[in-house]
């Protein structure tokens, strides 16, 4: 050891020796730090090391949400402190969830600023003869005029009130995807409702909104943006003299849903009247009640505050079941009332358990609800479709209809009576053969499941997704359109001009076109009244309207299959034929795939229906591509027909919605060029002129340069009872007729052509033709 140590030595042994006294056994310090200095070290790393990792840990778990096994517990009290985090968005194919909003309280006055929003008033009706159309419009126009004095503070505030047809409208619009393109105008809602023992728009209309509540992807009120609701039913006492009995039962059912819907949005009381004793005096202080809810919403913006429990929906929907649903029932009401019950220190036996449970607790807890059914309910009553002497019975019979059984009908064609006087028969004769005047046009379900713009049945025929109504045996209903075919056509004995070898041809039916209005396949025993029909060898024509796959795939050969493909694309469809399934594309698209399965089976037929400005224009692609995917034996194309009634024009169709024949050639070319683009078989192989109608076919039926899209139905019978499988082909007829192919009208030279009153009467023998339509020789 050097002298620096040893002086250091020294100078420790003075201090211990002055402060403890003198120790001869003393432990040497600079010794041990030389032999535990490397352990010194690291205890000191060990540590540091330590602190930092405690530290990141502690950093991370305060960031993260506790995992499962180690469940984070927070207090009722603490968990009001934090507000709730937005859910963010989960990778993967998830259900969508259409967000309404429900809020936290009853409806309560409102902070928020109204000086620049707008209220518009949306009065919805539903008419089936009429005269809730009337009494809607005057109460539109009334509500209109005060409108302007209701606002104190002379913002303008109101705009004109829209008087809308629940007919005539996509529910969705309106009832689930509520977002107006003006987030300055609020909406005020207002339903006029007659109630009626048959089908109509309301049951739809109950339909879709009870869905919509019941469906888990859509949020508890998707229509609690609005402002308020209010319903007033219109009845009659002498059908229903109670509530109870059906007296204004739908409008209590919209008023229930509408309820549940906007989260308890009810501005003024469910009205109800008889249309033959007060309809008119309560409708107007019901009028009077709405101006005054309307004119504080005006003021403060909100329907105000009311009773506890006012807006809720009413109870009419709990089952009528035994005592021991009484607990559920008291569970809700402790819900509405929000009132604690006081515990009861009392026994009680087995049977009370599940109501003590219930009684003792309280709001914020989780509840229990029982969804079990110990009650008995009477099982709902099953309607006809159009009973006798009912508004739609009696609007159907009026436009010429033969009503069979409860939902079934039967009409004679104007080209049926035109084929009779020799004047020429529809494109059915010119493109397939079909003698007009042979022809049976009916259906056994007047039922539909679009409300398309271009019907030609005034709105008046039931419409539904489902069938639920009586259904009638399939030999009523083939007998009876029998019946009602033969009986019309004798009605046409005694008219000017009617051919007596036609006429006797007429008494015996050789073809069936199920498309007259609805949807036949809709039937449940539509297979069976097809097997009738073969049976008398009377040809199968069957249109459908794509929204009903399952049917369409159980659907046995028929001589001809129809379905109408009248957009090229979803929101296009939706607009043309406002269907009422809410997966109506999907339903389509699968339909479409069941062609292409059976169009080796049966012939198959694309029905093209244009109408300007709604799938027409820029189309051509898309239609090339639904061909392309189902590869149809034929394709129509064909003009719309207007019918010329307030309905359609309510459905935004005008005769400015009519296409020319010569546009309707030009899209055919067009579509013609797009097919032979993608080196599809197609083309153009006959047209009917005066019905606004072109075929394109599938080179399939072309022999030799040959169009042949008629049918020898002699053989399609041959191959139909001989239980074996058959092609399109096999049945497959003459070459189409020179006068029916492309470019030469289509009009048969064996009647004669005669134009109605007003037009330029020229002898058809001075027409000439041209390709894609007629004209006149100079």
């Amino acid at each position: 050891m050097n002298s620096a140590g040893w002086n250091l030595k020294q100078l420790w042994s003075q201090v211990t020796k002055t402060n403890r006294g003198q120790h001869s056994n003393s432990v040497d310090p600079v010794e041990l730090w030389h032999i535990h200095r490397f352990s010194i070290f690291l205890i000191i790393l060990t540590i540091f090391v330590s602190l930092k990792l405690l530290f990141y840990f502690r950093a991370t778990r305060e960031n993260h949400p506790p995992t499962v096994s180690n469940p984070k517990i927070v207090s009722i009290e603490d968990s009001k402190k934090f507000p709730e985090k937005d859910q963010t968005s989960v990778q993967g194919r998830v259900p969508k969830r259409i967000v309404g909003g429900l809020k936290n309280s009853r409806v309560s006055p409102t902070t928020e600023n109204v000086s620049n929003q707008k209220i518009t008033v949306l009065i919805f009706y539903s008419s089936v003869t009429g005269t809730t159309k009337k009494i809607a419009q005057d109460f539109t126009e009334s509500l209109a005029r005060s409108s302007e004095k209701l606002d104190n503070f002379g913002r303008n505030i109101f705009l004109k009130p829209e008087l809308i047809d629940l007919a005539q409208i996509v529910f969705e619009d309106y009832f689930l995807n509520f977002g107006p393109s003006n987030t300055n105008v609020r909406h005020f809602y207002l339903f006029l409702l007659p109630t009626y023992n048959i089908e109509t728009i309301l049951d739809s209309f109950l339909e879709h909104l009870r869905e919509t509540h019941n469906d888990f992807r859509i949020e508890t009120a998707p229509l609690s943006p609005i402002l308020g609701y209010s319903v007033f039913g219109f009845g009659d006492q002498d059908g229903w003299p109670t509530e109870k009995d059906g007296f204004c039962s739908q409008a209590i059912e919209v008023d229930k849903w509408m309820a549940r819907l906007t989260g308890g949005k009810r501005a003024f009381p469910l009205g109800m009247g008889d249309s033959k004793i007060d309809a008119t005096e309560n409708l107007e202080k019901w009028k009077e009640g709405i101006e005054d809810v309307l004119k504080h919403i005006a003021s403060t913006g909100s329907l105000g505050e009311g009773v506890i429990g006012s807006g809720d929906a009413e109870e009419s929907d709990l089952e009528e079941t035994d005592d021991d649903q009484g607990s559920d029932r008291k569970l809700k009401q402790s819900h509405r009332t929000k009132k604690r019950i006081e515990k009861k220190d009392t026994q009680n036996d087995l049977e009370d358990i599940g109501s003590t449970v219930n009684n003792k607790s309280t709001d914020n807890s989780p509840q229990e609800i029982n969804f079990t059914n110990y009650g008995s309910k009477s099982p709902p009553i099953i309607k006809e479709m159009v009973p006798k002497g009912s508004p739609t019975h009696k609007a159907l019979t009026k436009q010429g209809y033969s009503i069979v059984g409860s939902h079934s009908g039967v009409k004679i064609c104007r080209w049926t009576k035109s084929a009779l006087r020799g004047r020429g028969s529809c494109y059915k004769y010119s493109f397939y053969g079909i003698a007009s005047h042979q022809c049976m046009e009916t259906t056994p379900s007047l039922s539909c499941s679009n409300k398309c713009v271009f019907c030609w049945r005034h709105g008046t025929n039931p419409v539904g997704t489902t069938w639920r109504w009586v259904v009638d045996p399939p030999e009523l209903i083939f007998n009876g359109v029998k019946a009602g075919h033969y009986q019309k056509i004798k009605m046409m004995r005694g008219v000017p001009g009617v051919r007596s070898e036609r006429f006797s041809e007429a008494m015996r039916i050789r073809h069936c076109a199920l498309s007259l209005v609805g949807e036949p396949i809709f039937y449940p025993y539509i297979n069976e009244f097809l097997a009738m029909l073969h049976a008398e060898h009377i040809s199968s024509f069957l249109v459908c309207n794509a929204q009903h796959p399952d049917q369409l795939a159980s659907l046995k050969p028929v001589t001809q299959l129809y379905v109408s493909i009248d957009a090229s694309n979803r929101e296009s469809l939706r607009k043309i034929d406002r269907p009422l399934h809410h997966d109506f594309w999907e339903r389509f698209n699968r339909c479409l795939d069941i062609l292409r399965q059976r169009r080796f089976e049966q012939r198959t037929v694309f029905r093209l229906t244009l109408v300007k400005g709604f799938n027409i224009e820029d189309e051509i692609v898309g239609y090339a591509d639904l061909i392309e995917k189902s590869l149809p034996c034929f394709v129509e194309i064909k003009g719309v027909t207007y019918c010329g009634t307030s309905s359609a024009a309510g459905a935004g169709l005008t005769m400015q919605n009519v296409p020319f024949y010569d546009e309707i050639c030009t899209f055919v070319e067009s579509l013609d060029k797009e097919l032979n683009r993608r080196d599809l078989d197609y083309g153009i192989a006959a047209e009917h002129a005066h019905s606004c109608c072109v075929l394109i076919a599938s080179k399939r039926f072309q022999k030799h340069g040959k169009w042949h899209t008629r049918i020898d139905y002699d053989k399609f019978f041959r191959c139909l009872e001989s239980g074996e499988k058959f092609r399109p082909e096999d049945y497959m007829g003459l070459e189409t007729p020179e006068w029916a192919t492309w470019g030469n009208g289509g009009f048969d030279p064996r009647d004669e052509r005669v134009f109605r009153k007003g037009k330029n009467k020229v002898p058809f023998s001075l027409i000439e033709s041209k390709p894609g339509a007629l004209s006149i020789k100079q």
